[in-house]
């Protein structure tokens, strides 16, 4: 916990994990209390106020069906979020398993875990996801399953390259001396090791897998009407885009906002958790 503190603090001299951690909170908060805070029902009809640009009635304006979009927005944030945070998680501990055992191991097994890592990376991480989900189908969980599986290559990769480093130090020579078992030695003494800079390649991969998702559900294979998830508002949007600009502009400016979020947070994590860079 002494620790937790002094990251959180380090992380608020630094000018982008303050504003990154700043914005997170916000974010949390709007993930928790967003639909309770919502001014209007997210799916209320009001035909007699569509397209209505934004007012003190409708702060962010409201769609085709008159639905008001800041609504909308703030109960489509525990969806979207949440779902790129798994996604994320899921990614990140397959990820870190593969890594760190096939960086302990070595030798042939490495070699042969890291080439076939290297050709799954050669694919395009949205090409893979649609790949995924073209054998699973459309939907949201499996869209959250495609995310987490086309980042896990990305994050065996970190992991690993991270594993070369601590396995060579004293602490691992002296368990193997002690002839501890391998899957004790991987997950007692290597893998805490390695987890700061794996928890700041993750933040930073939760905006790639928030777009990822969006863009999935903007091409119809993730959430489904009439969810309020960000990106499939601006795939129902774009056929009314000439008519009123606003029920595109504020997902679109959402996800935006979000990405910023993650990608701040995790530069300042970096800066922090770096013991090279002085911050902690």
């Amino acid at each position: 916990m002494r620790k937790l503190f002094a990251i959180l603090g380090a992380l608020m001299r630094n000018p982008q994990g303050a504003l990154g951690l700043v914005l997170f909170l916000l974010l949390l908060a709007l993930v928790v209390l967003g639909p309770v805070l919502a001014p209007a029902d997210p799916e209320s009809f009001n035909y007699g106020a569509r397209f209505a640009a934004p007012s003190l009635e409708f702060p962010l304006g409201t769609d085709w069906y008159g639905r008001d979009l800041l609504s909308r927005v703030m109960s489509g944030a525990r969806s979207t979020v949440l779902l790129a945070l798994l996604a994320t998680g899921i990614g990140t501990v397959a990820g870190a398993l593969i890594g760190v055992l096939s960086g302990y191991l070595g030798g042939g097994a490495d070699e042969v875990v890291m080439r076939l890592n290297d050709a799954v990376m050669a694919i395009p991480g949205l090409l893979f996801a649609l790949m995924i989900i073209a054998v699973l189908g459309s939907s949201s969980i499996n869209a959250v399953i495609a995310i987490g599986i086309a980042q896990t290559p990305g994050m065996a990769r970190v992991a690993r390259s991270v594993t070369l480093q601590v396995r060579a130090l004293d602490y691992v020579s002296a368990a193997r001396a002690r002839g501890e078992p391998t899957s004790w030695i991987v997950l007692a003494e290597i893998l805490p090791n390695t987890i700061a800079p794996i928890i700041v390649e993750a933040t930073i991969r939760v905006a790639f897998a928030v777009m990822t998702l969006a863009t999935l559900s903007f091409l119809g294979l993730g959430a489904q009407p009439p969810s309020p998830e960000w990106g499939l508002m601006i795939a129902e949007a774009r056929s009314h885009l000439f008519r009123s600009p606003w029920p595109i502009i504020v997902p679109g400016a959402a996800i935006a906002l979000v990405a910023v979020t993650f990608n701040l947070l995790g530069d300042g994590l970096r800066d922090v958790l770096n013991p090279r860079s002085g911050g902690h």
